[in-house]
């Protein structure tokens, strides 16, 4: 079967199988007129990133009821940007979405340039999101690329070198399959294919459109594809953290971190530096202020990118003016935590304190 005609089957095969995702607009729909909106591209593209669509939806819905237009998201203050964010980690990413936003609104007239070269000269949008918004959105030919178009086409085409070394091979096979019809469609499309019926494990071959013409279908290699290096392991750092609550309102002492690194601009309680060489036992001498300070049971486990991280917690029953020593914090009352700009390892810290 040509590639033309592979393009063909999978686009049948969409326009009656094609997910229902707040973002998209469905084949129907496009038949009927109704063009697929870049900034709702743009914005759902991002938050998948090192994610999945069901931990994306509520934070799709929430952002784009408080932020319907680009230009409204480029004026809004960063801290609710980053609020609003909160959950979805990466959080480098959430700083770019903000000035991605104000470049549209102030340097393009609030429209998105169409074309992977222009969106690529945009605060944090990558080669993949660039494809993905040329071809989604304004039906531009582009090899888009993620992790569920990785695993169909390594298994359509049997491609066993390993990723990231296959990248380069799967991007070529992507680019010759894309029709320069309905190329939006179609990349949807192979997007859906994997996420439905070429998943990671025990794919469905039998309701495959592509099954005839798959080098693995039905075979016990598909689930070893695509083939990954081995990962390095990864090594784990320690620290502490001081939970600080008044008596008084049950208010939880926070404090903002540095705007640039790991988690830049959140919010935390205050703590220590994470290291691997870090000693608990001398925790209580980095103590933001000096009071009765408990061992909270259990400590936190969480793990980024590149490390491990595990955190003793520290709790202390005190006075909002016990803390007045500690520059730059402020006094969150209880009911209002759940606003503010807590990444996720911290929520995990204030419930061990807060149980």
């Amino acid at each position: 079967m040509t590639n033309a005609s592979l393009s063909q089957s999978l686009l049948k095969w969409y326009d009656r199988h094609a997910r229902r995702l707040p973002w998209r607009v469905s084949p129907e729909d496009r038949r009927l007129g109704e063009v697929p909106d870049p900034y709702r591209i743009w914005l759902s593209e991002v938050m998948l990133q090192q994610t999945t669509v069901a931990a994306v939806k509520d934070y799709f819905e929430k952002f784009t009821k408080t932020w319907p237009r680009v230009e409204d998201l480029a004026a809004a203050e960063e801290e609710d940007v980053m609020k609003a964010w909160a959950g979805l980690g990466y959080y480098s990413r959430a700083r770019n979405l903000k000035k991605c936003a104000e470049a549209i609104a102030h340097k393009h007239e609030g429209r998105f340039p169409e074309t992977e070269d222009a969106l690529l000269d945009l605060p944090g949008i990558g080669p993949y999101t660039a494809a993905a918004i040329a071809t989604i959105a304004f039906d531009r030919h582009a090899a888009v690329v993620d992790g569920n178009v990785e695993r169909v086409l390594s298994r359509l085409r049997q491609i066993e070198t390993p990723l990231p070394a296959a990248k380069t091979e799967i991007r070529q096979e992507m680019a010759a399959l894309t029709p320069e019809d309905r190329p939006g469609d179609f990349a949807q499309a192979v997007m859906d294919l994997g996420a439905t019926i070429c998943t990671p494990r025990r794919p469905a071959c039998g309701l495959c459109p592509w099954m005839a013409e798959c080098h693995v279908q039905n075979s016990s290699i598909a689930e070893t594809l695509p083939r990954k290096a081995p990962k390095k392991e990864k090594p784990t750092r320690f620290g502490a953290a001081f939970v600080a609550v008044d008596k008084s309102t049950g208010a939880v002492l926070l404090r903002r971190r540095a705007p640039r690194g790991l988690l830049g601009g959140m919010t935390e309680v205050p703590g220590t530096d994470w290291s691997e060489t870090f000693d608990v036992a001398t925790a209580l001498e980095a103590a933001p202020f000096q009071d009765t300070w408990q061992v909270c049971t259990g400590d936190v486990r969480h793990t980024f990118t590149h490390f491990h991280l595990r955190l003793q917690v520290f709790k202390a029953d005190t006075t909002t003016s016990a803390a007045e020593s500690v520059d730059g914090a402020w006094w969150s009352p209880a009911d209002a935590l759940a606003e503010e700009a807590l990444p996720t390892v911290m929520r995990k810290v204030l419930a061990v304190a807060l149980a």
